[in-house]
C-alpha cells in the first residue's frame, strides 16, 4: 500500500512535542510491515539537511496571486521515504510555528497552505499514487479539501484520513486571510457566527476527509461531547461512524529498562533487582531520603491547568501539601511551564522535605523517575492519549491518573479489577479527588513487596508497540479503501 504522510513535524528532523513521535514512530512501523510510506515536512532553518539528496523536482504553486517557487530534498530512514519541502517561509526561520510557542509566525495560514498544496503537487510530480494521505493535525487541514473539490483523475483512487492529535489546537485564522492562499473558500471551512466566523484548518480537515482518527478510543468519544469537543462536537458527532481512536504506541528500543542508556541498574520483567536500587539513586540525587520502605511519587509534565497542576495547588493547605503531611510518601515534580505554579511548587518544596521540585525540562531525568518511582501521578484534566503512563507501565511504574482520554484506555484500575490492574484512576476532577487517588495507592503499596512486584509485572507486560497501533491503522486504510468502515 503506498501511505502518504502530511505532517509539520517528525522525529529525528523536527519535533515541538508529541506529534512528531507519533509521525515518526508510525511511519517506521507501517514501514515495517512491507508498506511503502512517504513523509513530507517542512525543512525549517533549525535542521541539518547536508545529508539529504535534492529531488530533480521544481514546482510553481499558486499563493498570494503569483506562483511560489518550491524545491525539495529527500532522505531515507528506517524504510521510510521522508520529503523535505524548501521555501523561505520555512527555511529561513528556526521555529516550527513561531520563534516560541508564546509567539506564532503571523503568516501561518500562508505557510502551511503551501506545504498542502505541495504534498498533492509532489505526488504527482513524483508519478506516485499514494492509496492513502494520512494528515496529522491543524496544519495539513486542506490537503482533503483540495484532494475533494480539485477532483483530480490522478488521484481518483487516493483516499485521506485526518488524525486529531489534540482538538485543542485548530489552525483558526480571519477569513480575510484565506484569500492570500489561492483558495477557494467553502462555507465549510469556517467556525464560529457572523462577525466571530473565522477559517479553521481543522475543521476543514474533519469536514472532507475520507476518514477521522484521534489518539484513544476514550477521546473519540469524548470529542463529540460539549466538556472536550471545542466547539466541534457537532461536527465531530454528525462524522461518528468515520471516526476512530487508535492509541499510541512507544518506542521500545528507547524506553527500555533492560538497555536504558541513562540507567545504571537496569532491569526486566523477571528480575527487578535493578529497579530498587535505581529508586535509591534518586531518591539521593534529588536530595531525598535514602529508604526503600517509603513509597516514591513521580510527576513529569509540563506545569499548566491541563495536567490537573490547578486542582493539586489550590486551597491552603492544598492536595499536595496534605499528601505531604497525612501520608508516608515522597515526590519527585520534574517540569517547566506556567510561572505562577512554578513558583507554588518552590514554596512548597522549601517546607516539605519529602517533596523535591526541579524547574527544568531533562531526558535523563525522565528515564530516571518512570524507572524508579513507584508510582507517576498523571491528574489530568483531560489527556488525548499521553505518553507518560506508558513509559510507566512498561517500566513497572504503576500510574495514578484521571480516567479521561487515553489513560482510561491504557490503565486497568487495581480497586475494579485485582487480577489484572496496573494502576488507579478517579473520577471526580479536583483536588479531592487526586488525594483520595493517592491514598487508595498506598493501600496497594502498604500490601508488601511481593504484590507490588506482581503488579510491575504486569504493567510491563503490557503491549504498547507501535506494531499494535500501525495494524489498526491498516485496517482502517483498508476499509477506507473499500468504502466500508470499521471500527478497530
Amino acid at each position: 500500500m503506498n501511505i502518504c504522510m502530511v505532517s509539520s513535524e517528525s522525529v529525528p528532523f523536527s519535533k515541538s512535542g508529541g506529534l512528531a513521535d507519533v509521525v515518526g514512530a508510525l511511519s517506521t512501523a507501517l514501514a515495517s510491515l512491507g508498506e511503502d510510506v512517504r513523509v513530507l515536512l517542512p525543512l525549517y532553518g533549525s535542521g541539518e539537511s547536508s545529508s539529504f539528496t535534492e529531488l530533480p523536482v521544481t514546482l510553481e504553486l499558486p499563493l498570494l496571486g503569483g506562483e511560489e517557487l518550491v524545491t525539495f530534498s529527500e532522505t531515507t530512514l528506517n524504510k521510510v521515504t521522508y520529503y523535505f519541502l524548501r521555501h523561505p517561509y520555512f527555511t529561513a526561520r528556526k521555529g516550527i510555528y513561531g520563534d516560541t510557542s508564546f509567539t506564532p509566525y503571523c503568516d501561518n495560514l500562508r505557510r502551511f497552505a503551501l506545504l498542502n498544496k505541495a504534498a498533492l503537487a509532489l505526488c504527482k510530480a513524483l508519478d506516485w499514487k499514494p492509496d492513502v494521505i494520512h494528515c496529522h493535525d491543524w496544519t495539513t487541514g486542506f490537503v482533503p479539501y483540495l484532494l475533494k473539490t480539485e477532483q483530480d483523475p490522478f488521484f481518483g483512487k487516493t483516499r485521506s484520513m485526518m488524525t486529531i492529535h489534540n482538538l485543542a489546537y485548530q489552525g483558526e485564522f480571519s477569513r480575510l486571510e484565506l484569500l492570500g492562499t489561492d483558495i477557494m473558500p467553502e462555507e465549510r471551512m469556517f467556525s464560529g457566527e457572523r462577525a466571530n466566523k473565522r477559517t479553521n484548518m481543522l475543521k476543514t480537515g474533519l469536514e472532507f476527509a475520507d476518514l477521522l482518527t484521534t489518539v484513544s478510543p476514550t477521546y473519540a468519544k469524548e470529542i463529540q461531547t460539549q466538556e472536550f469537543g471545542c466547539h466541534l462536537e457537532g461536527l465531530l458527532s454528525e462524522r461518528k461512524n468515520q471516526l476512530n481512536g487508535i492509541i499510541n504506541g512507544i518506542d521500545y528500543e528507547e524506553w527500555n529498562p533492560e538497555t536504558d542508556p541513562f540507567l545504571t541498574h537496569h532491569f526486566s520483567a523477571e528480575n527487578l533487582a535493578g529497579k530498587e536500587l535505581t529508586k535509591a539513586e534518586i531518591q539521593a540525587e534529588f536530595s531525598l531520603e535514602v529508604d526503600a520502605s517509603i513509597p516514591l511519587f513521580a510527576m513529569i509534565s509540563r506545569l499548566a491547568e491541563q495536567k490537573g497542576f490547578v486542582e493539586l495547588l489550590e486551597g491552603s493547605p492544598c492536595a499536595l501539601e496534605r499528601m505531604l503531611t497525612e501520608q508516608r510518601m515522597q515526590m519527585i515534580i520534574v517540569g517547566t511551564g506556567d510561572h505562577t505554579l512554578e513558583k507554588k511548587l518552590v514554596e512548597i518544596g522549601k517546607n516539605h522535605p519529602n517533596l523535591s521540585v526541579n524547574i527544568l525540562f531533562s531526558n535523563r531525568a525522565a528515564h530516571l523517575l518512570e524507572a524508579g518511582a513507584d508510582f507517576f501521578l498523571m491528574p489530568s484534566r483531560y489527556e488525548p492519549c499521553g505518553l507518560n503512563q506508558l513509559y510507566s507501565l512498561r517500566y513497572g511504574t504503576l500510574p495514578v491518573a484521571r480516567r479521561t482520554g487515553g489513560l482510561a484506555d491504557s490503565i486497568i484500575d487495581l480497586d475494579e479489577n485485582q487480577e489484572e490492574g496496573t494502576g488507579i484512576l478517579f473520577e471526580q476532577m479536583s483536588g479531592h479527588g487526586i488525594l483520595e487517588a493517592v491514598e487508595r495507592s498506598l493501600v496497594w503499596y502498604r500490601k508488601g513487596q511481593k504484590s507490588m512486584n506482581e503488579i510491575r509485572t504486569r504493567c510491563m507486560q503490557w503491549d504498547s508497540t507501535w506494531q499494535r497501533s500501525a495494524h489498526s491503522y491498516l485496517a482502517l486504510y483498508e476499509s477506507s479503501i473499500r468504502g466500508n468502515y470499521v471500527c478497530v
